[in-house]
Formats: structure tokens, C-alpha cells, sequence
């Protein structure tokens, strides 16, 4: 990787096609070197660019707040939990933290991880008592694997989307918020016609950190009415 004479911007690095590596995988490591946010990323000690997304969210909406109990759906490689335990002042003792993948973690201190299936049928009990009670916030940066079609890959990111807003209800307490990933494809209104039935605000947010050929974007819906409404409060 170069720079022009005297510390100026940096040039586009581009790689020699390797015979083992296929024209995507070739595709998404250039631009993982010439990514601005993950050279930072590594610099400043996050474990992902997607740290920045949340970074930027949370100081245009001022979401994440001393002592609240957080839950990061889909939470590896742990750049959010990074984020979160910052900004709630878990070093400090305040708050907690509940991270859940499939996929192991390196541990993050003072955040509890569960490896396993946030859809599980005791998922949300266990989360309850890891927590000390419900949730304040409930955070979900997941995403499917890509399979190139964008239509299939929207109706994936989609469903993990329901399914993580059904799973928010069920841990969330009254007033708490959710932050989900979604894909701009048509169906993400259905998603915030079913958030509003339950939370009194819900709006879409594009960080900047978010690549400018990515279609991804996060809705965020907050204060939540809580299960025991009636239906036609609901």
C-alpha cells in the first residue's frame, strides 16, 4: 500500500488475480485494503468496520446510555459489544451486556456471550437471566450469507429481521429500542408497518459508514409499549 510523497491520500492497492481465488473473493479483498474504516478499524482497536456504523448512529440518536442492559443479536465478530460496553460505562460496573452468535467470540471483558440460536425456544429466558431482568436495547447487525441474487439475499436479511423483531419483543421492557440492519428491496416497509404497531417511533438510518454500494440500511424503532397492550391499543 502506497501514499503520495509527503503523507497525502491513500492510492488504490489492486492485487494480482491469484488461480485459487474466484473474481468476488478477488472483488471483496481490494476492497477490504483500500476501505478507509478498516484500516481505522485496526488502528483504533475495533474488531470490525461495522463498530463505526454503530458509533455514528448512537452519537447522531444518542441511543446507548449509562447502566442499561443490552442484547446484540448476531454479535460477532464483537465490534458492536465493544461499542455498547462503551458507551453504557460497563467498565465502570454499569449495565450489562448479553452478546449471542452462532459462531464462538473471542470474549469481550465484562460481556456475557451465549453461542447459540437466538430463535431457540429458552433463548429469551436465558438471555432474561443473564441480563438480571429485561432489556433496555436490543441491537442486531445480522446479516445471510450473500448468495449474489439481490432479490434472495433481501428476503433473507428480511426474515432474520422478523425474526429478530419477534425476538425483541419478547425480551424487551416497556420504553426499550430496537436496531436492526434491513436491505433497501421493497418489502423493508412491511417491517416498519409491523414495528409501529409496538413502538411509538420508527425511522430508517444510513450511517455514513455503510459502503456507498451497499443497499443496507438500519431501522431503528424506539420506545416500546410493551407486551401486555391491549388489541386495540395495538
Amino acid at each position: 500500500m502506497t501514499t503520495k510523497p509527503g503523507g497525502g491520500r491513500q492510492l488504490a492497492v489492486r492485487l494480482k488475480t491469484a488461480k485459487k481465488r474466484t473474481t468476488s473473493q478477488q472483488k471483496w479483498l481490494e476492497r477490504q485494503l483500500n476501505d478507509p474504516y478498516v484500516a481505522r478499524a485496526r488502528k483504533e482497536g475495533w474488531r470490525s468496520r461495522a463498530a463505526f456504523k454503530l458509533i455514528e448512529i448512537d452519537d447522531r440518536m444518542k441511543l446507548l446510555k449509562p447502566g442499561q442492559r443490552v442484547v446484540d443479536l448476531g454479535a460477532a465478530p464483537g465490534g458492536w459489544l465493544q461499542v455498547a460496553a462503551k458507551r453504557i460505562g460497563l467498565d465502570k460496573g454499569q449495565g450489562k451486556i448479553v452478546g449471542i452468535d452462532l459462531l464462538a467470540i473471542d470474549p469481550v471483558p465484562g460481556v456475557d456471550f451465549i453461542q447459540g440460536d437466538f430463535t431457540d425456544d429458552h433463548a429469551a429466558e436465558q438471555l432474561k437471566s443473564l441480563l438480571g431482568g429485561e432489556a433496555d436495547v436490543v441491537l442486531s447487525d445480522m446479516a445471510a450469507n450473500a448468495m449474489g441474487h439481490k432479490k434472495t439475499d433481501h428476503l433473507k436479511i428480511v426474515y432474520l429481521a422478523e425474526l429478530a423483531i419477534h425476538f425483541a419483543r419478547e425480551v424487551l421492557a416497556p420504553g426499550g429500542l430496537f436496531l436492526c440492519k434491513v436491505l433497501q428491496g421493497g418489502t423493508e416497509g412491511a417491517l416498519l408497518a409491523d414495528l409501529k404497531r409496538d413502538f411509538t417511533t420508527v425511522k430508517h438510518i444510513k450511517p455514513r459508514a455503510s459502503r456507498q454500494d451497499s443497499s443496507e440500511l438500519y431501522v431503528l424503532a424506539t420506545g416500546f409499549r410493551g407486551r401486555d397492550q391491549s388489541p386495540a391499543e395495538a
